[in-house]
């Protein structure tokens, strides 16, 4: 999902007016393609929280839990931010310095080195409040994690949305609690909840439906708002249902899933679940690479149809990515640096 979200942002990323994506044909695909795909950051985050906030790890001590989480992501950050500094550098000339490492380690646009980057940054957030959220958790009161996680809803998604309707903001100091801290918490949430796949299916496709008209209405309609994509965001009203919806629906899958004896599908499942970070972080290269033709041949919205492209390159890029990760972890060094 986050492969086909960055696959079908080169529509919005790449200059149209005029020119060759001029046309309904590619808005429309980018924009069903991305709403389907947004879920895919909040559905990292609350599979965080449902694992980092288990109750068997309540005991675990400060230490010991950074000390796993540097190992971890630390490096890895510290590794690929060197490797998309010389990316970047091939791809747009900008310089290899010691001031440009160090920008794109802590102050490049909030984001990091990459435009990628910034969930890294949303994660060590997420890390630092951990022992303290666990102590919400460890009471075991479903009141109080209720209460907070509406609390986050009303001031992360309501809130906005007033906002853009009625052009009158408010005092962003009153709601403290936004971004991706009640994803985290929602996720330890949901794992004791259970609906019907008829409902989760229907919350998600009529979400989608919901972000694709919006976002039409926006960029068309009420252009003036200077809003278009405001439903884009990760806590919208429609992503936050969406994203607890295949929440949901993907919790039903047993932790083996598919259960199989074809051990080349258990081999490959296996193989993506072990490194869905360094694939998360290696990936954004794969797909430039085809995006600006450095292969020698162009995959792209101004080559392929994109109703076709975005889902070609998303599977291309994601096996290229695990093949070349699972070669470099074939090296010791790498294997510690890659995440």
């Amino acid at each position: 999902m986050v492969i086909l979200l960055h696959a079908a942002n080169e529509y919005y990323t790449t200059p149209i007016i005029g020119g060759p994506l001029d046309s309904g044909l590619y808005w429309w695909t980018a924009t069903i393609y991305k709403s389907l795909t947004l879920p895919c950051v909040p559905l990292f985050i609350m599979l965080s929280g449902a694992l980092l906030l288990q109750p068997s790890k309540l005991n675990e001590s400060i230490r010991v839990f950074f000390k796993k989480r540097v190992s971890r992501v630390g490096i890895a950050l510290v590794f690929w931010t060197l490797i998309y500094l010389f990316w970047a550098f091939y791809v747009s000339q900008i310089p290899i310095t010691y001031d440009n490492f160090v920008s794109g380690l802590f102050y490049s646009f909030s984001s990091g080195a990459y435009y990628h980057f910034w969930f890294l940054y949303a994660l060590i957030g997420l890390y630092l409040l951990t022992p303290i959220v666990r102590t919400l958790i460890l009471a075991d009161s479903q009141k109080v994690i209720r209460y907070f996680i509406a609390l986050w809803g009303v001031g992360a998604a309501i809130i906005p949305f007033i906002e853009l309707a009625s052009g009158y903001p408010f005092n962003d100091t009153v709601f403290v609690m936004a971004g991706t801290l009640g994803y985290f918490v929602l996720g330890i949430y949901l794992q004791r909840k259970w609906a019907r796949s008829s409902i989760l299916s229907g919350v998600f496709i009529l979400g989608a439906i919901f972000t694709v008209v919006a976002t039409w209405l926006l960029t068309f309609q009420f252009f003036s708002l200077h809003q278009n994509y405001f439903f884009f965001e990760y806590t919208s009203a429609t992503v936050i249902l969406t994203s607890a919806a295949l929440f949901l629906f993907f919790s039903r899958f047993r932790a083996f899933w598919p259960e199989t004896d074809n051990r080349f599908v258990r081999g490959l499942v296996d193989a993506i679940s072990k490194n869905t970070l360094p694939i998360y972080l290696f990936h954004g290269i794969i797909v430039e690479t085809f995006q600006r033709g450095y292969l020698g041949f162009e995959l792209s919205f101004r080559t392929i149809n994109p109703i076709i492209c975005v889902p070609v390159i998303a599977v291309v890029t994601l096996f290229i990515s695990l093949g070349l990760i699972l070669l470099m972890k074939k090296l010791p060094v790498l294997k510690t640096l890659i995440g």
